[in-house]
């Protein structure tokens, strides 16, 4: 259910969104990140101004509060995108955890700007060699390694 503060925080998102237009860093979005009714994790879209193809709202507003929180999970903490989140987003925030996601326009307005992720869903199906960009497993004897050393690990953060 969305509440008077849900929308509040939206607005916040999309202000971000605005200004991240009128100065020229990126793409239409804006993310904020909310933790006991306090912001704290801000981002608006930098690819072009950055020249990082991450550095998408959400990803920004989730650097920023895990940062701020020193921990790389957002408990208890609820993401306000101006957007629905592109797959790219969708797996951050998955792995970022927080309880909740809240958007103001749909992944199908994006796309009526130009900002059409519905390609990135269809590659996600399809065999590695099926893709545009072809992926090519080829395992190698070593490739392991890295896995046996984490096992032997008595202390391990899992994520």
């Amino acid at each position: 259910m969305i509440t008077k503060e849900d929308i509040l925080f939206l607005q916040q998102a999309l202000a971000l969104a605005s200004e991240g237009v009128a100065q020229d860093k990126g793409g239409p979005f804006g993310c904020v990140i909310v933790k006991s009714g306090e912001i704290i994790g801000r981002g608006s879209n930098a690819v072009t101004s950055a020249n990082d193809p991450t550095a998408h709202a959400e990803i920004v507003a989730i650097r920023d509060a895990c940062k701020r929180l020193g921990h790389y999970q957002l408990n208890d903490c609820t993401l306000y995108s101006s957007c629905e989140p592109c797959p790219m987003c969708l797996g951050a925030i998955y792995w970022a955890r927080p309880k909740r996601v809240v958007y103001a326009a749909s992944r199908f307005a994006a796309a009526d700007a130009g900002f059409d992720d519905a390609f990135i869903y269809e590659e996600i199906n399809l065999a590695g060699s099926q893709r545009k960009i072809p992926f090519e497993f080829h395992s190698l004897e070593e490739a392991l390694a890295p896995f046996h050393a984490w096992n032997q690990r008595e202390k391990k953060d899992l994520y």
